[in-house]
């Protein structure tokens, strides 16, 4: 009965059970092996099972035996590719154990089972171990892991690695963290302020990012974080901290808004403490003008006429350079016609080829639009013709019949107070490229149709 039972579980099982001599010969092989490898059990029996074995493998299968041979208690266990029946390599583990002193047996007991898939999978996760290594060793981004424990009072978070560029911006090895808290490492105030990010990402169970202030002595003092958490069995076992340095760009972020804060400051200034004795002393003039008749009062006109220009000009400037941060749909038709109506225009000439919509501010574009009409009127002449139209999908362009603008002196128009009309103030297109610039655009001066000057503006959004 127990007999029949052995070799019941022999013959059924997965594994394959092979006997071999002291030379390797295979004396016996159970019937599994077909399902394994193909063959059936009388073509292997009296074969030599090296032969059978991956050249890369016979010396340790071979080292094996002899260890087996030598130490009879002792049992070795290896892997080996064995070629089955259509020529392929199967992956097997065979454990070898003496048996010679088993008259049933009388040789060496192997008892191999196919790994090939569990091989598979390893080599998958090697290559996929190395391409994180790679990762972690050439992103630029600063990655650290915490592992998440347990406590009595909550959560302890520990650093377990941190990436070669985390190292290289921070100044903190993995060697010097590793196992340790956030406050033993940063110390109770901020190690305190990472462990409450670090607790609301546990919470939320998913990514979370923020600002933060890290102060490192490299210098790095800012950083944009994205912390994601590792679930294992329904419980955050680690998050993954992606953290970039910011600082440079906070930096400038600060500068701007200093600089915002003073060109405000200055507007101010200009607005109110110059406009209102200037509004005094132009209508003083206007006064002195009817009580007596001088040959001084046309030039201080004209002069107080002057600075309330410069005035208007500058505010636009300091008013208008600001990011457009809620443009709308305009028809560009609409606010051509509006604009041109706006200056004073004589006999020029005003002709739309394309009827197109623009997004964009529309105060603000009508100053650009009113400036380079009035200087194509400045440098074209009374009886100038200016042309509107669309530049492909992507922009539009302002063009008149006038002289032109030589091209080695195309970039300094843009420049503030560079003019070349007696009486401007140099503003004008100094406005339109800031407001340009304000809404995302581009803008360049070529030459027009007619050989005129031609701005054009290109990166627009046009409305569908």
């Amino acid at each position: 009965m127990n007999g029949d039972l052995h070799r019941k579980l022999v013959e059924e099982s997965s594994d394959i059970a092979t006997i071999i001599d002291s030379d390797g010969t295979i004396t016996y092989v159970s019937p599994s092996v077909t399902r394994t490898l193909g063959y059936e059990p009388e073509e292997l029996v009296g074969e030599v099972g090296y032969e059978y074995q991956h050249p890369d493998d016979r010396e340790a299968v071979a080292d094996a035996i002899e260890t087996i041979q030598t130490n009879s208690d002792e049992t070795q266990i290896i892997e080996t590719r064995f070629r089955q029946v259509d020529g392929s390599w199967c992956w097997i583990e065979a454990t070898l154990q003496n048996r010679f002193d088993d008259p049933d047996i009388n040789g060496i007991l192997v008892n191999s089972r196919d790994i090939s898939q569990r091989k598979r999978h390893e080599q998958q996760f090697q290559e996929l171990a190395e391409e994180y290594k790679t990762l972690l060793e050439t992103v630029e981004d600063s990655i650290f892991f915490l592992t998440v424990e347990s406590g009595k009072t909550g959560c302890v978070f520990r650093f377990e690695r941190l990436n070669r560029a985390y190292e290289e911006q921070t100044g903190i090895t993995t060697k010097e963290v590793k196992g340790k808290t956030p406050t033993d490492v940063f110390g109770e105030g901020l190690g305190t302020e990472l462990q409450a990010n670090y607790r609301r990402c546990v919470q939320a169970r998913e990514p979370i990012s923020y600002e933060e202030e890290l102060p490192v002595k490299t210098g790095a003092r800012f950083w944009q974080t994205v912390l994601t958490p590792v679930i294992t069995n329904d419980e955050v076992t680690q998050i993954i901290g992606i953290t970039r340095n910011i600082t440079e760009r906070v930096k400038q972020e600060r500068q701007l808004r200093s600089q915002k804060e003073q060109l405000d400051e200055f507007a101010s200034v200009v607005s109110h403490d110059l406009r209102n004795p200037l509004n005094v002393a132009q209508a003083r003039s206007e006064l002195l003008a009817n009580d007596c008749d001088s040959d001084h009062l046309p030039p201080i006109v004209k002069s107080l006429d002057r600075m309330e220009e410069i005035i208007t000009d500058t505010l636009t400037l300091a008013r208008n350079g600001q990011v457009v941060s809620d443009p709308e749909p305009i028809e560009l038709v609409n606010i051509i016609g509006t604009c041109w109506k706006n200056v004073r225009t004589d006999e020029a000439t005003i002709e739309i080829e394309d009827e197109v919509t623009i997004t964009g501010d529309r105060s603000r574009l009508q100053h650009v639009f009113e400036n380079l009409f009035r200087n194509a009127l400045e440098h074209g002449g009374t009886d100038v013709t200016v042309r509107i139209g669309q530049i492909d999908d992507h922009g539009i362009y302002v063009e008149d019949t006038g002289p032109g603008i030589p091209e080695d002196g195309r970039e300094a128009v843009f420049d503030p107070g560079h003019t070349s009309a007696s009486g401007g103030t140099g503003f004008g297109l100094t406005i339109v490229k800031r407001i340009a610039e304000a809404h995302g655009w581009q803008v360049a001066v070529v030459d027009g149709t007619d050989g005129g000057a031609r701005f054009e503006f290109t990166d627009i959004n046009f409305d569908q």
